[in-house]
């Protein structure tokens, strides 16, 4: 399915690559919502071991406002709902959830309404959220927000939150759409079973290249709700590619995310195990969009080496430990191809800006010596 060859927001019936049309059930249709096929490139990562070649995917420019590997899932998880006669969707996330702010915007382009469940502390749950980073977009298209807490959010869950809200919204006479945490369910996955036909189709070029070796032998991807690395995994494992898909989990815990992957393979009737087709190390340090100085160090140095501007809560973290298990494991890593996917979330720096402002001192005040030539008055100068 190549979605250059039809027109931006529109619909499509979905053809499943060949060596995916055994899974069931496969989605009836998609929505043409990200800018693809993402472009691939080299990435000399500061403190790379000289061993490794690392090419980087850049899914941070999918489009959708910033939205980064969210429009990939939403691209199959609209289509249903549109499908379904839905009117509004419903989706829930943390205060700064990437995925929430792309549905915001994927709502609004299909002419649905927005209702969003955010999750923050316990002292903000009754104040203004504000208008940092993903809230601003969110606030801007006229998303519905409810606030949770945190402790609220514990004891109910995501499910029952969703829920309740339907609920709510069917009574007043609506027709809501429910979007899981993430988007990942078994149709979301969609999204990055197809990303790997189309990562298959960008390596016979980059394999042409006489300075590399074809193919690529391993993915390396953030994983922070699971569906994601469940459609890389599966799809690299069907298909040729079969590269050694590593994700690094942001919250919760591998074994968490193991068992999650293995319900959204169950749930496409795949026949395979979750542990046998991916790699999936911890990496969520302090916690789920908790930073510490060394991890945001880490991103503006790479930004600074390479022009990539990571996220503090996904991509930043996965790299960050992609780095220090390529150090602490050389053996693991050496003479690999490895292509890691930048998953976006741009926007969540902005909620980091006071960590951020100590490193980034880099401004001055011009020093315009005593003879350069002044002009007398108040007159504009082009």
């Amino acid at each position: 399915m190549e979605n250059q060859s039809f027109g931006f927001l529109s619909k499509k019936p979905y053809t499943a690559p060949s060596w995916a049309r055994h899974l069931s059930p496969i989605p009836s249709h998609v929505f043409s919502l990200a800018h693809l096929p993402t472009p691939i490139h080299k990435w000399n990562l500061p403190n790379l071991p000289k061993e490794v070649e690392l090419w980087i995917k850049r899914d941070d420019t999918t489009g959708m406002q910033l939205s980064g590997n969210k429009v990939r899932k939403l691209e199959f998880l609209m289509a249903d709902a549109v499908a379904q006669g839905a009117d509004c969707v419903i989706t829930i996330g943390g205060i700064q959830s990437n995925h929430c702010r792309a549905t915001a915007v994927a709502s609004k382009y299909l002419n649905l309404d927005c209702y969003l469940i955010l999750r923050t502390s316990k002292a903000l749950v009754d104040k203004d959220p504000g208008l940092t980073g993903n809230l601003l977009v969110e606030r801007l298209v006229g998303a519905h927000v409810d606030l949770v807490s945190k402790e609220e959010y514990a004891k109910v869950g995501s499910v029952m939150l969703t829920d309740s809200l339907k609920e709510k919204l069917i009574s007043e006479g609506r027709r809501p759409y429910v979007i899981p945490v993430g988007g990942s369910n078994s149709l979301g996955t969609w999204g990055y079973i197809e990303a790997i036909q189309e990562i298959e189709r960008q390596q016979l070029d980059i394999s042409s290249d006489s300075t590399g070796k074809p193919g690529f032998d391993d993915i390396v991807v953030a994983c922070g709700s699971g569906g994601t690395i469940a459609g890389l995994s599966l799809g690299s494992w069907l298909s040729e590619l079969k590269a050694k898909v590593h994700a690094f989990s942001v919250c919760d815990n591998p074994d968490y995310f193991y068992n999650f992957t293995q319900g959204l393979i169950d749930g496409m009737q795949a026949g395979v195990k979750a542990r046998d087709i991916a790699d999936i190390l911890d990496a969520k340090g302090l916690g789920y969009a908790l930073t510490t100085a060394e991890e945001l160090e880490f991103v503006k140095e790479v930004a600074a080496a390479t022009g990539v501007i990571l996220d503090p809560v996904y991509s930043g973290k996965a790299a960050f430990g992609m780095l220090k298990d390529m150090n602490d494991n050389p053996g693991k890593w050496e003479g690999r191809k490895v292509l890691f996917i930048h998953t976006g979330g741009l926007l969540g720096l902005y909620d980091k800006a006071d960590q951020l402002a100590p490193m980034v001192g880099n401004f001055r005040r011009m020093d315009i010596a005593e003879s350069v030539p002044r002009k007398d008055g108040t007159g504009k100068m082009f």
